[in-house]
């Protein structure tokens, strides 16, 4: 533990003072890991407080941990934290466990020969890992190097400068399985990859495959709430019946992968009546007439039988759209409707983008909103010197051209792997073998590059096909650099260190690249320590690292968001662009018009199409092996697969009974939850089950993978996995 954090806000508790405080903060029951609370006749612990970010799901809500003699015990929400504010989600308490979990790794690995992994020493990885690293940049060059990383508060820093350093620009995140085709399609029609809807004030909001209550970030399930209890519509498009029912009006159970039919409707609708604010898109738009034009046909009657929704419904929901507008608008979404799910995800993205500026509804109030947000300026270049400018665009920019360079399409440079353009690859807290798309493709890949290396906490499908797997300290045994966030206020909170190293041959995400570079050849992009660099950033927006240290999270209301300024569009034509030249030039339409998805099921056949989604207690792969959070689903069946209640009659398929779902992929056995929750041409798995990795103890096994069940593709222009482009049979187990 840091120096400071044993200082900071601590104070000597007694027994009464420390139990007080587990009430307090509802970590009581969950039983995985020992609370450290002192009998009344045992005398008083010493407890700290430190402020850290939860590292359960991409939110990271802060919180503040309480460490009595050096044992977590305790977790109580950051009421300034924006996402956060007070409260933590289940999972968030219960990933807390990975610290102690006995899957930890603990030492650095290397593949033998047989496949099995030897524990070996830090000096021999990083020598023989530099050795690597040096041979593919003399024979192939730096392009040849590739790093997948899903994004923290240091590693997406140390990564990109680690590869840049070597002269690589192939930083990917795992936006292609997340949310590449969303804020790729969004680029190209309002200039940024994302927006806020401004749900708790609106009169109407529409969620497209979206659930706040299965996210869940706090702050999002408390503005749902309000809008409830405030009258706002809110609307749930959805295949699945979704736990934010409890906030919703209505739900539209739509046939999976066509959201994009449903928008169009509606656009038409307000198009032809003459609903939209046609002064609005005067003033801020180009292409409205072509894309007027090119959607005249697509009427609800024509979207009706393509979506599964009654034509009157659509024009109801477009009317009330209109009569709600400017404080009104359909919700960004994110990975489940059309991340990076379907052959149209990325158009599907761009419509809606259009449908709200029909409505005119940009930073208005109960409207879709562009908030504030602080960043890092420039920093001692003597200190913090930049690493060289490279030339070259990252791989996959050629191949798929609307794809955010930020995120890359990891997916491409995996089969750049197997053609061997890619020689070595780096992973950072990415499990992209099993989560990413079909796995047992991209172990083939993967297993064709000269080096392979994994950091992670946990032994992972992907640590399970690398040549060297580094240990990296959970989250709660580090501090990483700050994080900025954006909103309507945004701030900058910090992830400080809470706990002493538990296992003395693990390292945090920068001293590992720190080490990494040095091996590597490029040590001297690397002098300089995580505090200093914190320090350094923190000093450009006017604050200190023993200021955030003391504070948590810091806002910036000097920054603070104001409704109704008219956004500066960031798009070649500084416009909503309703017709786009760059779609054009990667070989789509100027304009989004429906796009049937790539397969379809078909209902004669005993087919149906194969979604996944999240739930309260998991963030997919991630936290599935912690055990507090896999008794929770063990309790209530939550692996099980969906059915919808009429289609499972037909088949003879009752509740709980153990089915078998097949398709030319794969097949495995599952039990099944027989509902009316689901729409019939679809069969749902949640998405964090199937661990094939023995070393997981707690998850291996469990439940079935939706990715073993689709196939590996790209989604033209836009780079992303089309992680539902897949149809499968279900049958009862035996027949």
């Amino acid at each position: 533990m840091s120096e400071h954090a044993m200082t900071r806000r601590s104070f000597l508790a007694g027994s009464a003072g420390v139990a007080a405080v587990a009430a307090a903060g509802g970590f009581m029951g969950f039983g995985a890991w020992q609370q450290a609370i002192a009998k009344e006749e045992e005398p008083p612990g010493r407890t700290e407080v430190v402020h850290t970010l939860c590292n359960a799901c991409s939110s990271k809500c802060g919180y503040d941990a309480y460490v009595v003699d050096g044992k977590l015990t305790k977790l109580i929400a950051d009421e300034a934290h924006p996402y956060a504010q007070g409260k933590i989600c289940g999972r968030g308490y219960g990933y807390s466990q990975i610290a102690y979990s006995p899957d930890r790794l603990t030492d650095p690995l290397k593949r033998s020969a047989d496949g099995s992994f030897e524990a070996i020493s830090w000096d021999q990885a990083l020598d023989e890992i530099g050795q690597k690293v040096r041979e593919i940049v003399e024979k192939d060059g730096p392009q040849a190097l590739a790093m997948v990383q899903d994004p923290r508060p240091s590693g997406k820093y140390y990564t990109k400068r680690f590869m840049n350093a070597l002269g690589s620009p192939n930083v990917y995140t795992h936006g292609a399985a997340c949310n590449l085709s969303k804020e790729s399609g969004f680029t190209q029609a309002i200039g940024t990859g994302n927006f806020e809807s401004d749900v708790e004030r609106s009169k109407m909001t529409m969620f497209i495959g979206r659930s706040y209550a299965d996210a869940i970030r706090p702050s999002s399930v408390a503005a749902l709430q309000r809008a409830h209890e405030n009258g706002a519509h809110i609307v749930l498009v959805d295949p699945r019946l979704s736990n934010s029912a409890a906030f919703a009006d209505e739900w539209v159970p739509i046939n999976p992968g066509t959201d994009l039919a449903l928008i169009l409707a509606m656009a038409n609708v307000l198009i032809d009546q003459g609903l939209y604010d046609k002064a609005y898109v005067a003033a801020n738009a180009v292409g409205f007439d072509e894309w007027a034009a090119a959607i005249a046909g697509l009427t609800p009657e024509w979207a009706a039988p393509i979506t599964g929704i009654e034509a009157s419904t659509i024009r109801r929901l477009a009317t009330e759209f209109a009569n709600a507008a400017p404080a009104a608008s359909i919700e960004p979404s994110w990975r489940g409707a059309f991340g990076c799910s379907y052959r149209n995800s990325g158009e599907t993205a761009r419509a809606l983008c259009l449908f709200n500026t029909l409505l005119g509804c940009w930073n208005q109030e109960g409207g879709a909103l562009f908030t504030s947000g602080v960043s890092v300026g420039k920093l001692d270049p003597e200190k913090f010197p930049s690493t060289p400018k490279i030339e070259d665009a990252i791989i996959g920019s050629v191949e798929y051209p609307l794809a955010l360079k930020s995120m890359g399409t990891n997916l491409y440079a995996a089969q750049m792997a197997k053609t061997g353009k890619i020689k070595g690859m780096f992973f950072y807290n990415s499990n992209m073998a099993a989560g990413y798309s079909n796995p047992a493709e991209l172990a083939s890949f993967l297993d064709r590059l000269k080096l392979m290396v994994v950091i992670d906490v946990q032994m992972s499908e992907t640590a399970q096909l690398a040549d060297y797997v580094l240990p990296e300290c959970s989250f709660l045994e580090r501090m990483e650099l700050p994080e900025f966030v954006g909103g309507k206020t945004p701030v900058v909170t910090l992830r400080d260190q809470v706990l002493d190293v538990i296992h003395p041959n693990t390292l945090p995400s920068d001293q590992i690249f720190a080490k990494l570079a040095q091996a590597c050849g490029v040590g001297e992009y690397f002098d300089f320590t995580v505090e200093e660099l914190a320090d350094a950033q923190l000093r450009t927006v006017g604050l200190s690292l023993e200021e955030l240290r003391e504070a948590g999270t810091i806002a910036f209301p000097e920054k603070a968001y104001s409704y109704g300024a008219t956004p500066k569009w960031k798009t070649p034509t500084g416009k909503v662009q309703f017709a786009s030249d760059a779609c054009e030039k990667a070989g789509l339409p100027r304009c989004p018009v429906w796009m049937e998805p790539e397969v379809m099921p078909d209902a004669r056949a005993g087919e149906f199409r194969l979604i996944g989604g999240k739930q309260a207690i998991h963030s997919h792969t991630q936290t599935a092996n912690i055990e507090a959070l896999m008794d929770i689903t063990e309790e209530y069946g939550l692996d099980r697969a969906w059915i919808n209640a009429s289609v499972a009659r037909d088949l003879g398929i009752e509740d709980g009974g153990l089915v078998v779902l097949h398709n030319e992929l794969f097949d495995g056995p599952i039990r099944v939850k027989v509902t009316e929750r689901l729409n019939p041409t679809a069969i749902y798995l949640p998405s964090h089950y199937g661990c094939s990795s023995k070393d997981q103890h707690t998850a291996y096994g469990v439940g079935l993978n939706v990715m073993d069940f689709v196939p590996f593709h790209i989604e033209p222009g836009y780079g992303g996995a089309m992680t539902q482009e897949t149809v499968v049979k279900m049958q009862k187990a035996g027949e």
